[in-house]
């Protein structure tokens, strides 16, 4: 795949896992604390073997680590999480100068974030600060 996935000889993550890394990020700029994995189950609203097998497979891709039951995102999982943030955070702002509701623009960022070809989203980059 070319644009917004990491170099083929890197590692690859999927949507779910890009959304796990960018919510440990999230929850620890929210807290200003280290993330256990009961935190994101929370936030998630799934169940324990559902995130426990995430981090597994997180763990494994060298995109966290665990340490003493909390998860470290690495330098690679810290890149990746910043990466998908920004651009969360980029496209929420597009869409709601755009006259999009903020828990639409809110769930739209979500969904597009993972899939946007880089080029699109430097165009809506771009526009953004021209509009600002």
């Amino acid at each position: 795949m070319e644009g917004n996935h990491l170099n083929q000889n890197i590692h690859i993550i999927h949507e779910s896992g890009e959304d796990y890394l960018e919510k440990i990020l999230m929850l620890q700029e929210q807290n200003n604390a280290p993330v256990r994995s009961i935190d994101l189950a929370n936030a998630f609203n799934f169940s324990r073997p559902a995130i426990s097998k995430a981090i597994k497979i997180l763990s494994k891709n060298g995109f966290i680590t665990v340490k003493q039951g909390y998860l470290c995102l690495t330098e690679l999982g810290l890149k990746r999480a910043n990466e998908i943030y920004h651009r969360h955070r980029v496209l929420k702002d597009f869409f709601i100068k755009i006259g999009v509701s903020e828990s639409i623009a809110e769930h739209d960022a979500c969904k597009i974030e993972h899939d946007l070809h880089d080029s699109t989203f430097q165009a809506i980059s771009e526009l953004l600060k021209k509009i600002n």
